[in-house]
């Protein structure tokens, strides 16, 4: 009877796993010009390698936490996104970089803004929220709290890379011109994850080096609980990407959330109506990712490309940047 009731137990337990599912994103705002063939295989070769990563963790059983963690490390790694190596560059051509994660189960957040040295912000900010009674800390206090605990440090010339040293001359002279910068500023713009674990726990993060040629102190919406960044479980897990001071001003991470919670929306729904109805009443331009309880995801942007990718239980990689 023991052994019925144990097999009976285990059969439940295998049953009411959630399908395990991890979505990133490495930014919006990416035009066919920006993309030789060369580049974009890179790009998809670092993106690939951020979902396996992530996915390994959640297949084996780890929390949706340490899935986005992982995630987000491999593309703040790479010179080919905004955020840590390869990051966008202030007007002083220096790095500031931003970070937040969420756990939608503890309903817990922390986040890093305009650390300049800090290899990985993404483990900075998950310090941050377990090892304090802060979600936020910025500048010189935050990288203070990371050598505290250790975490790994590189010198400038590690974050600066020659393309976006090419990409500072360009919005200089477009600014000494008075020519728009929305195209300049939203190329490679942040990167994210949301993940959801086989225990149906939630979590997200994003990391960024901001926008381009930004004045120095600007924080956008990465860092930001509620407008860059959120996950609550039984209800979603988003992570955003685009002109920050938008996404802040209509709090845009949370405004999927309650779309689902109070006006019954679905995930697609919920998130295509703030991408493509509400930004654009204020100008706001970007995409963001998606996940809900049951692993449905969404994954829309009002600007002409967004790198973003998804792996579901099946073990499938699917990548895509334009709409295909």
């Amino acid at each position: 009877m023991k052994i019925l009731l144990f097999l009976l137990s285990a059969v439940w337990l295998h049953a009411a796993e959630a399908p395990v599912t991890l979505v990133i994103h490495g930014g919006a705002g990416v035009t066919r010009a920006d993309l030789s063939p060369e580049k974009e295989a890179a790009c998809r070769k670092v993106l690939e390698e951020a979902l396996q990563s992530g996915h390994k963790i959640l297949h084996d059983g780890g929390t949706s936490l340490d899935a986005v963690q992982a995630a987000i490390i491999l593309l703040e790694d790479s010179p080919l996104f905004n955020a840590g190596r390869g990051s966008a560059l202030t007007s002083a051509g220096t790095v500031e970089m931003d970070a937040s994660i969420m756990d939608g189960q503890k309903h817990a957040a922390g986040a890093a803004a305009g650390v300049t040295s800090v290899r990985n912000p993404i483990l900075l900010a998950r310090l941050i929220m377990e090892r304090t009674p802060h979600v936020l800390l910025a500048g010189q206090g935050a990288e203070a709290f990371a050598r505290e605990h250790q975490l790994q440090f590189e010198p400038a010339e590690y974050f600066i890379t020659p393309e976006q040293q090419e990409r500072l001359r360009k919005a200089k002279k477009a600014q000494a011109s008075a020519t728009p910068l929305s195209d300049l500023t939203l190329r490679m713009g942040t990167v994210g994850a949301v993940a959801l674990d086989k225990s149906g726990h939630l979590a997200a993060g994003t990391s960024t080096g901001g926008t381009m040629n930004k004045r120095l102190g600007r924080i956008g919406d990465s860092p930001i609980i509620g407008a860059g960044t959120y996950a609550e479980d039984g209800v979603c897990a988003v992570s955003c990407t685009g002109h920050g001071e938008s996404f802040i001003r209509s709090v845009v991470a949370y405004d999927v959330a309650a779309h689902m919670k109070y006006a019954r929306s679905d995930v697609a729904t919920a998130s295509r109506r703030i991408i493509h109805e509400v930004l654009p009443k204020h100008e706001g331009k970007g995409g963001l990712i998606a996940l809900d309880a049951a692993g449905n995801i969404a994954t829309p942007f009002n600007t002409p490309g967004m790198f973003h990718a998804w792996i579901k239980a099946d073990g499938a990689i699917h990548i895509a940047i334009f709409e295909e």
